[in-house]
């Protein structure tokens, strides 16, 4: 689909009924539609189409809301500047993450906070529940 077609078919959203939403949803998304009223369907095919075009969400934005409605775990957003500290056998290991959002551990630059720890363990370790970041949810 063009950008053009993307126009017109969110211009002609308003004027369709909840019967038609209903079509429109399954021919765009080949999902079933969701129980929900014809203006949050609207919102919704019109996010639909637009990401068709220009892109959906991030790979990272993705698993972060995957992880939010499962619920089971809550995970702490890196964010530069930030010092991590963990003891693991007698020694204590500082990660600093840069503005680049760059992490650095020993000496060296690492691509992820799971190598990290890696490295320290000799173990595969989920960097982020490794330094605390990762925690289960309490039952409410």
């Amino acid at each position: 689909m063009r950008r053009a077609d993307v126009e017109h078919e969110l211009a002609r959203l308003p004027a369709l009924s909840s019967v038609e939403l209903r079509r429109e949803w399954a021919r765009v998304t080949a999902r079933p539609c969701p129980a929900v009223s014809p203006a949050m369907l609207r919102l919704a095919l019109a996010w639909e189409l637009q990401a068709d075009v220009h892109g959906g969400l991030s790979r990272r934005t993705q698993q972060r809301l995957d992880q939010i409605a499962g619920a089971k775990t809550r995970t702490a957003e890196v964010r530069p500047g930030m010092r991590l500290v963990r003891e693991w056998n007698g020694t204590v290991h500082v990660v600093t993450i840069a503005e680049d959002r760059v992490i650095h551990w020993n000496g060296q630059t690492w691509n992820s906070l799971s190598e990290v720890a890696r490295a320290i363990t000799g173990t595969r370790w989920s960097g982020p529940a490794f330094f605390g970041l990762r925690q289960k949810r309490k039952a409410a």
